[in-house]
């Protein structure tokens, strides 16, 4: 398959997503509308109020995405949902087809992007007929071969989450995307867990992503706060994803580890700030920086001197502020002598050594 070179940006509405555009915020809705669309509307008005850039949702039928089954395979052993089969997880976490029209209209008439994950090639049907503008692999999808296939036949631009992946398995999806069509591609780091913890987050690896694969790459966190999303900032992190509910412990399925509206704000600006705190490489002082030259260290006379009297520890030092020689001269200039009379306080210039002084 031809993979083509890597896309280093692309744009979802009038946002940038890669080269050096502040990072992609995408707020994540999941089950956390309780099956209740009045919910979901309020979830897409505090992702627009966070100042994100976008809202996802997750299209799928439990039906689409497993079998009704209560067998040990079925049953979910770990983490919040542990007991639930698979199939009542998801019946009560979907986000009906019968929505959607309504969730994306929802979302441009406050002004927030919104796309979806397909889970099934019926769903990546819906969200073509709603013109979704990108599309999300979820991590355990991210095996499912004809289903990236299928999206990325659509030719919208991809990002997908590698939670639980090996490097090959990462490889054969980006193969895969690639050979069928998508150009414009990001990979998210994600651990899958939930929540998942500070020392699990490996960031690294998202680092390690970038530089293997040549993808733009991004955090989908499933951990408390915003410390790790802002850390991932500032690793080089293009998008953060992270979950909102409405209010924490209130018993929407995924809200033991998604942040509330006033908290969703503060990790957009975290994440807006620690981009802005990258710059750009700076040789010398910078702008903010200019009037605190004055206090750089510097040669001044500190002890009134004559006329053809030795340069001593005693009457010359380095000191703040500026202006007088450059402290490198120190060593050559003592036993040489003063070439006028000196006061104390004075900065030192080459004038006010004797000739034979040492210029250097």
């Amino acid at each position: 398959m031809n993979s083509g070179a890597p896309v280093k940006s692309f744009a979802v509405a009038d946002h940038t997503v890669g080269a050096d555009a502040s990072p992609f915020v995408v707020a994540e809705i999941s089950g956390n509308h309780g099956g209740d669309i009045g919910k979901a509307f309020a979830l897409i008005e505090a992702a627009a109020e966070s100042g994100a850039n976008a809202v996802k949702f997750q299209t799928y039928e439990p039906q689409t995405i497993t079998i009704r089954n209560d067998g040990p395979a079925f049953v979910v052993q770990t983490d919040l949902w542990k007991g639930q089969s698979l199939y009542d997880l998801y019946e009560k976490a979907q986000t009906p087809f019968a929505w959607h029209d309504q969730l994306f209209a929802k979302a441009e008439s406050v002004g927030i992007a919104a796309f979806s994950a397909p889970f099934d090639p019926s769903a990546v049907d819906l969200l073509e007929a709603l013109k979704c503008p990108l599309y999300k692999i979820a991590s355990c999808e991210l095996v499912d071969i004809p289903l990236i296939e299928k999206v990325a036949a659509t030719g919208k631009p991809m990002i997908m989450s590698t939670g639980m992946a090996s490097f090959d398995e990462i490889d054969e999806a980006i193969a895969c995307a690639r050979g069928a069509g998508a150009q414009e591609l990001a990979i998210l780091h994600c651990i899958s867990g939930y929540p998942s913890t500070h020392a699990d987050a490996n960031l690294a690896t998202m680092v390690a992503l970038r530089e293997r694969f040549g993808c733009i790459v991004g955090l989908s966190d499933h951990s408390p706060g915003s410390t790790i999303a802002t850390a991932a900032v500032a690793l080089g992190a293009k998008v953060i994803e992270k979950h909102i509910c409405l209010e924490r412990g209130d018993g929407s399925v995924d809200s033991d580890f998604s942040l509330s509206p006033s908290e969703f704000k503060n990790l957009v600006q975290d994440c807006r700030n620690a981009h802005a705190a990258l710059g750009q490489v700076v040789n010398g002082a910078t702008t903010a920086e200019q009037d605190s030259l004055r206090f750089r260290r510097s040669l001044f006379v500190v002890a009134n001197m004559a006329k053809g009297e030795a340069f001593t520890e005693e009457n010359l030092r380095s000191i703040r502020p500026s202006g007088g020689l450059h402290t490198r001269n120190y060593a050559d200039l003592m036993g040489q002598k003063a070439a006028c009379d000196i006061r104390a306080g004075t900065a030192l210039a080459w004038d006010m050594v004797d000739k034979n002084g040492c210029e250097t």
